[in-house]
């Protein structure tokens, strides 16, 4: 009995050990539960506490008229992490992995968790910046992989739930420029500026800034909604997510291609003429599109030096001079609408004028008389002052201004400056009307006669150059650009068609020959001005020639060349009407024109008649001296003779 009742007493004790032990595990089960409740529902981390992610919002890009990026924007990342959030044992496994993905060198990784006098960092530590879109994409998948891995370890004993991993955190955004020097000055730059620790692109010049409303970043993204414990967003029902809105994109007029080629032309002249810089313009006549806009002074947007200073106007629109003779055709078209001269008439020339004790007109070439058309084709300075001077001041100051001059041309650039041309009182006066007749005593920029001379291949109307064609969102919604449009009636039908035939003569027989094309219909006019310094002019000259390029199917182009400063020969006929010619060739080349076989062989036979007409008139020339040296030396035999 006694034997029985030890074993029922034994029994009984494990029982009891073992029940006690199931009710602790319970209990404990329990706290643990509860406590992991609380936590979850603690207002420190879910409830009414809310987490969001931020996703920045980048600028627009802008795009030439055959589809190529020209200038984009691109953000970058940089990967931190507290060394503390690190398991000590899994330090070279945590290195390891981060120069697989990220491609450092694990010593350099070291490196980082040591500060400079040799002691191991804890806290926050970059271990590398400049991380691009794809890479970061790939740290992030890496930080999740080595929480999974259990690498991270929670950073206060109290909180075990709360574990903090690798970041990767937006740094900066960084704006490139795919086709380094090409396009520029005419896209611009920017510069990189810090707002909260995070960097954007900030516009300085050109279409960046003169589009930069429409360029800069629209609405960031963000994700926003309850977190869990480890501070990561749920994405639930509940959550609320809101796109992000890059900056409208910029889509250009001009092709790549055509640019590019361009300003291989205008690279090759500056060479051959020692020129300090060449601008070349190619605008659709009817529209104001432009198809190319080109400088020879050009700078890589991502890499800005010292030297490219110069260069970071766009000289399009920035720079002002004295045209010279290009502005003739403008002056005659004034005085024709004020019905103050007739083409019909013949006016006394002689090779000089004097005009006060001062101010003596010369011209380059003699002529007895020359009629209004005369005047255009030989470039006479005589002959268009007279003309001038049978306006009013308020009648020639409100031309001028009519054809543009004097005001801006409404191009689609950063800045403008607007010249300056004398006041109606001031052009009563015979010395600045006739000055301004001829183009000195004024100052226009390169864009203002560019639209000028668009009135004269479009019925008397200037139209607006426009660089950009349309916007667009990252949706690929297209919007039209909502600016102001300058176009005026410069100058009337009539008008425009007369000096339209006139400057097609200069190129057929004056001083612009250089810049003809067989088979297209070429006009224009050509200016070389001296530069003046300190009050006086010196021997430094502007050549230009601006005009149009038209073909038989309808398609009608205004071009301008403007070259500054050239050195090693400087008239426009051998500078600017040349660099014409090689332009229009490359446009043949494009298809954006086509000649014509009749018009062609119509151009051959007037070109051999002219130069067959100036032989005639050389050997003339030569016989009439020849002349006039036998009489001098039969002269002197008499005058010997009778001595």
């Amino acid at each position: 009995m006694e034997e029985e009742y030890s074993e029922n007493r034994i029994i009984r004790y494990r029982s009891s050990i073992l029940l006690g032990m199931f009710i602790l595990i319970v209990v404990l089960l329990m706290v643990f539960l509860v406590s992991v409740l609380r936590t979850s529902l603690s207002s420190e981390y879910t409830g009414d506490r809310f987490a969001s992610i931020e996703n920045k919002a980048i600028r627009g890009k802008i795009i030439s008229a055959d589809g190529y990026t020209l200038a984009y924007s691109q953000k970058h990342y940089r990967a931190e992490i507290n060394t503390r959030s690190i398991d000590p044992k899994k330090r070279d496994l945590f290195i390891n992995l981060f120069s697989i993905y990220s491609g450092i060198s694990k010593e350099k990784l070291k490196r980082r968790f040591i500060n400079r006098k040799g002691k191991a960092i804890y806290g926050r530590i970059m271990l590398c910046d400049n991380i691009d879109v794809r890479l970061a994409s790939d740290l992030k998948a890496l930080g999740y992989k080595m929480n999974k891995m259990k690498i991270f370890r929670p950073l206060n004993r109290n909180k075990p739930h709360l574990v903090i991993g690798l970041d990767i955190i937006e740094d900066k955004e960084s704006r490139y420029f795919p086709n380094k020097k090409t396009f520029s000055p005419l896209l611009g730059y920017v510069q990189s500026k810090d707002k909260d620790g995070y960097k954007a692109p900030v516009s300085l010049k050109g279409l960046e800034r003169s589009y930069d409303s429409y360029l800069l970043p629209e609405k960031n993204g963000l994700i926003k909604g309850k977190r869990d414990v480890f501070g990561t967003v749920l994405l639930t029902g509940n959550s609320n997510k809101v796109a992000r809105r890059d900056g409208m994109n910029l889509h250009l007029n001009i092709t790549l291609d055509f640019q590019k080629d361009i300003e291989k032309i205008v690279d090759k002249m500056k060479e051959q003429v020692g020129a300090e810089e060449i601008l070349v313009s190619v605008m659709d006549s009817a529209t104001g599109n432009l198809l190319a806009l080109a400088s020879s002074e050009r700078f890589d947007p991502e890499h800005i030096r010292q030297r490219d200073v110069k260069s970071l106007n766009p000289n399009f629109s920035e720079y002002l001079y004295e045209p010279g003779s290009v502005i003739k055709p403008l002056t005659l078209a004034i005085a024709l609408d004020a019905k103050k001269v007739k083409l019909t008439e013949k006016f006394k020339l002689g090779g000089k004028h004097r005009v006060t004790e001062k101010y003596t007109i010369t011209d380059d070439e003699y002529f007895k008389y020359l009629y209004p058309r005369g005047i255009i084709i030989h470039s006479s300075n005589i002959g268009i002052a007279k003309i001038a001077w049978r306006l009013t001041g308020k009648e020639f100051y409100d031309g001028l201004r009519s054809f543009g001059l004097g005001q801006k041309s409404g191009i689609d650039l950063s800045k403008e400056l607007v010249g300056r041309i004398k006041a109606p009182y001031n052009l009563e006066d015979l010395t600045y009307s006739g000055n301004t007749a001829y183009g000195y005593s004024m100052f226009t920029n390169f864009m203002q006669l560019t639209k000028a001379y668009g009135a004269f291949n479009n019925n008397g109307v200037a139209v607006t150059p426009k660089i950009v064609n349309k916007l667009s969102d990252n949706y690929g919604h297209i919007y039209k650009v909502n600016r102001d449009e300058i176009s005026t009636q410069a100058c009337s039908p009539e008008s425009a068609n007369k000096i339209h035939k006139i400057l097609e003569a200069v190129v057929e027989s004056g001083t612009g020959t250089s810049a003809q094309y067989d088979g297209l219909e070429i006009g224009g006019k050509t200016g070389t001005a001296h530069i003046a310094y300190k009050g006086k002019y010196i021997e430094e000259y502007h050549s230009s020639f601006y005009g149009f390029a038209n073909d038989k199917l309808g398609n009608k182009f205004t071009i301008g060349v403007l070259v500054i400063r050239p050195q090693k020969v400087y008239f426009a006929s051998q500078t600017a009407a040349p660099t014409f010619f090689k332009v229009v060739k490359k446009m043949v080349e494009y298809s954006y024109l086509t000649p014509n076989l009749v018009l062609a062989k119509e151009h051959f036979r007037k070109r051999s008649k002219v130069r067959d007409k100036k032989r005639k008139a050389y050997l003339q020339k030569i016989d009439r001296y020849n002349r006039e040296q036998e009489k001098l030396k039969s002269e002197e035999i008499l005058s010997e003779e009778s001595e």
